[in-house]
C-alpha cells in the first residue's frame, strides 16, 4: 500500500480515507464495526469523523460517530493501526460551538472520551469562526499539542485568506500551523478548490483530504433522474447535479469505467487520487460491498487521456 505524507508532518496515510459521517446515521453500530475492521484489514488507516456527526438524525445529539469509533477501537485493539481525524467547531448546542480557546479545550475532552483514546492524530477546525481571533484558536491547539492530546491540526471549510493569516501567525509568532485542508472537492465541485484553495495548498505544502468526494453519491451513477431520489437520505444534496453538466460527467465516467472494467465511483475517486497535491479523498460506505468498491479505486490507474477527458467533461 502506497503511503502519502500528510502535509509536512511525520504522519503517513493510505491514499483513501474512510468517512465516519454515516456511523450512527445510515450505518448502525454493528455495520460500522464491520466496515472499520475490513478497512484496516485491507491496509488502509485514515478514519475521518467529527464531534457533530450525526446530530441531524432524529433522536441524535451529536457524538454518535465518535462513540461508535471509540467502542470499536477499544474492542478491536487497533488504535495503533489507524490515523484518527476528528473536528470541532460546528454547533452541537447554543453554548457548544465555535473555535474559542475555552470551547476547544472543553470539546477535545469530550471527543477524547467518546473516542476512548488519549490523543487525536489530526484535529480540525470544522469551519472558520470569524467571531474568534485566529491567534486564540491556534494558541488553544498549541496547548493541546504540547499536552500530547493532539498531534497535528487541520482546517475544513476555510477561505484562502484565513489560511494565509494562520500561516502568518505561525511564521511570526510561532503558533501551530495548519498542516491539512479538508475541502469540498469532486468532479462536480471543482471551481472553488482549484481556483482559490489549491494555490494556497501548494504554497503552504498542505495535505488535502477532500470531502463529498463522490458528490453525495451522484458520481456513483445511481442517481440519474428525479425518480432515483425518492426516499434517499441525500436527495436534496444530489438534486443540484441533475443537469446537462452532471449528465455529461456521468457519461464520461461510464465510458472510462466500461473500458477499465471498473465502476463510475472507482473512476471518480481515482481521478481525485491522481490529482496533484491531494493526499487522500474521503469516501464513506454503508455496506461491505460498497467499501470494497471504493477501496478498489486505489488500484485503478487512469491514463493521462482519461484524466483529460474527465477534466473536459467537468469543465467549469
Amino acid at each position: 500500500m502506497e503511503l502519502r505524507q500528510l502535509g509536512k508532518s511525520s504522519i503517513k496515510v493510505a491514499p483513501l480515507a474512510l468517512g465516519g459521517n454515516v456511523f450512527g446515521w445510515t450505518a448502525d453500530e454493528a455495520t460500522s464495526g464491520r466496515l472499520l475492521d475490513a478497512f484496516v484489514a485491507a491496509g488502509f488507516n485514515l478514519i475521518d469523523t467529527a464531534d457533530i456527526y450525526s446530530s441531524w438524525v432524529p433522536g441524535n445529539s451529536g457524538g454518535e460517530s465518535e462513540t461508535i469509533i471509540g467502542r470499536w477501537l477499544t474492542r478491536s485493539g487497533k488504535r495503533d493501526k489507524v490515523v484518527l481525524a476528528t473536528k470541532v467547531g460546528m454547533a452541537m448546542a447554543p453554548d457548544r460551538q465555535g473555535l474559542s480557546k475555552a470551547y476547544i479545550l472543553r470539546a477535545v475532552e469530550d471527543s477524547l472520551k467518546r473516542l476512548q483514546t488519549d490523543h487525536i492524530d489530526l484535529y480540525q477546525s470544522h469551519k472558520d469562526d470569524p467571531a474568534t481571533p485566529l491567534d486564540e484558536t491556534l494558541a488553544a491547539y498549541g496547548e493541546l499539542i504540547r499536552a500530547g492530546k493532539v498531534r497535528i491540526i487541520g482546517a475544513s471549510n476555510y477561505p484562502p485568506e484565513r489560511l494565509q493569516e494562520a500561516r502568518k501567525l505561525h511564521t511570526e509568532r510561532g503558533l501551530p500551523a495548519y498542516e491539512v485542508l479538508q475541502p469540498d472537492y469532486n468532479l462536480c465541485d471543482r471551481s472553488d478548490y482549484e481556483s482559490k484553495l489549491e494555490p494556497v495548498v501548494r504554497e503552504q505544502h498542505l495535505g488535502v483530504i477532500s470531502y463529498f468526494s463522490l458528490a453525495s453519491g451522484f458520481l456513483t451513477g445511481k442517481y440519474r433522474s428525479e425518480k432515483d431520489l425518492a426516499n434517499r437520505a441525500r436527495a436534496e444534496r444530489v438534486r443540484r447535479y441533475l443537469n446537462p453538466r452532471g449528465w455529461k460527467i456521468l457519461a464520461e465516467l461510464d465510458r472510462i469505467a466500461g473500458a477499465l472494467r471498473a465502476t463510475p465511483a472507482q473512476v471518480a475517486l481515482a481521478w481525485l487520487i491522481a490529482r496533484p497535491a491531494l493526499t487522500a479523498p474521503i469516501a464513506s460506505a454503508t455496506s461491505l460491498e460498497q467499501l470494497n468498491e471504493i477501496l478498489g479505486a486505489v488500484r485503478l490507474k487512469l491514463a493521462p487521456a482519461d484524466i483529460e477527458a474527465l477534466n473536459t467533461a467537468s469543465a467549469y
